[in-house]
């Protein structure tokens, strides 16, 4: 088995090779792999699309946050062990260990790597979940390591106060203590709030795809993600606060609030991977105007036209049909909306302006392209310090981003979950806002802001972690 490092951020996370190909396993390759690959019952491993299967099941979820799962998984204090271990004496020792030693079944090991036991291979020998085993053995391998000479809250002030050029990556937690939600908080998250849409998964309110057929979808739950208003949080004003110190190479920011720009990071600092609410352009014309002139609509829950479409409409003689926009899709994907004039010639409409589309990132859409060259061409050479301040990293491509910087880069994370997938050097968790707050108590800068209470602040060590941290505000 074979394990790639520092995939590109355009690629697959992990680039996995068929364990029963001749090119993927040598032939003095563990006794496991060459039973597997060899036996006439299995059919599981004999081409790239079962591995393709496979490689579906990895889960960046700890075992712990699985739900109706069976109970033989391992705990997450047992999952650490078992990586642990691995990095230790390596794969080969450590299936020796393991599955060769009878003490726990392939399927139950799985779950140490965060893969779910798929229903399909329910009832199974256990020879069965060799492959997936196997991936989930290359996933952790290639992993980022932990650095080891970084662990305490105070090496963590340290790199604050010595590093030049920080990579601050955020998410949705950065907001959330000014009352915007993040996405996927199991009850107060946007996609748990959007179940009643019927929609089979809630993410596909910002499906491309499912906008171009039905942007009513995306406009009807747009008033609730819609900045509404400019004030920003205590961790803005941190990330501001390293700008000032000239310490601030780069914030890739994950959110759509514009909040980084009204905190003050300048536009040349500031990479908008997922877009913002700053503009919105006509799907038809590529008109752009700024997203003020659409907030009525977007907060009516209106699908919002082009003016400038509008106007060209204006000047042509009235009843000129043309064939129904579908906004590059095929017209049997097209659906008839209650917006739309009606006839009774299914394939042509009143000509009809384009819809505005908010400049944010939809699943399916590129992702700017100033986000892969800020990153490939400046950054990666400069960076010696990444701050990840909540987000879970479960978006590609931005989820790869602390994968694909230099390994040997300190890397801290503060959020209010800790991040299974990937191994932080230090991991600091609870209100963002709290832990900036204390960080900078802690060095000795001033961050000023309004929400900032004098309360004390409680930090506690996880208990069976050297690095993990708990912040808790302590009021009287």
């Amino acid at each position: 088995m074979e394990v790639f490092h520092g995939s590109p951020l355009k690629a697959p996370a992990v680039e996995i090779v068929d364990l029963s190909s001749e090119h993927g396993v040598d032939d003095n390759k563990r006794e496991i792999e060459r039973d597997d690959a060899s036996s006439p019952e299995t059919d599981i491993g004999e081409d790239d699309d079962h591995l393709s299967l496979y490689e579906d099941m990895l889960d960046t979820q700890a075992p712990s946050d699985w739900e109706d799962e069976p109970t033989d998984l391992c705990s997450v204090e047992e999952s650490f062990v078992f990586r642990k271990r691995l990095r230790l004496v390596g794969e080969d020792q450590f299936i020796t260990e393991t599955i060769e030693a009878g003490t726990i079944t392939a399927k139950k090991l799985c779950t140490a790597f965060g893969i779910r036991p798929p229903p399909f291979l329910e009832g199974q020998p256990d020879y069965k979940y060799f492959p997936l085993l196997g991936l989930g053995i290359t996933r952790e391998l290639s992993k980022r390591v932990k650095l080891a000479q970084y662990n305490t809250i105070d090496d963590a002030v340290r790199l604050l106060k010595k590093s030049k050029n920080i990579v601050v990556l955020t998410g949705a937690g950065i907001s959330t203590s000014l009352g915007i939600p993040d996405f996927r908080s199991k009850e107060t998250g946007l996609y748990s709030q959007l179940e009643h849409l019927g929609l089979t998964d809630a993410q596909e309110v910002f499906d491309i795809t499912i906008f171009r057929e039905d942007p009513s979808i995306f406009y009807s739950v747009a008033k609730d993600i819609l900045p509404s208003t400019r004030k920003f949080s205590p961790t803005h004003a941190f990330i501001k606060l390293l700008q000032d110190k000239d310490k601030l190479l780069t914030n890739f920011t994950q959110n759509i609030d514009n909040l980084e720009s009204y905190a003050g990071i300048l536009p040349e600092k500031l990479i908008q991977c997922h877009g913002s609410f700053a503009t919105a352009t006509c799907v038809e014309c590529g008109y752009r105007v700024r997203c003020e002139e659409i907030y009525k609509d977007l907060k009516a829950g209106r699908v919002a036209r082009c003016d400038r479409c509008i106007r060209n409409l204006r000047v042509k003689p009235f009843g000129i049909k043309r064939k129904r926009s579908t906004n590059g899709l095929s017209t049997s994907k097209k659906k008839r909306q209650s917006y739309e004039d009606s006839t009774d010639d299914e394939d042509y409409d009143v000509v009809v302006a384009g819809v505005m589309k908010p400049d944010i990132t939809f699943f399916g859409e590129d992702l700017p392209a100033t986000f892969h060259d800020r990153l490939t061409k400046h950054d990666k050479d400069l960076v010696d310090l990444v701050l990840v301040i909540g987000t879970s990293l479960k978006v590609a491509p931005v989820s790869e981003v602390s994968g694909f910087l230099p390994p040997e880069t300190p890397q801290i994370y503060i959020s209010r979950e800790p991040c299974q997938h990937v191994d932080f050097d230090i991991d600091m968790l609870g209100e963002c806002d709290t832990i900036v707050t204390e960080l900078c108590r802690r060095a000795g800068w001033d961050l000023k802001h309004e929400m900032i209470k004098e309360d004390e602040i409680s930090v506690q060590l996880h208990e069976g972690y050297e690095s993990r941290y708990s912040f808790r505000t302590e009021t009287a």
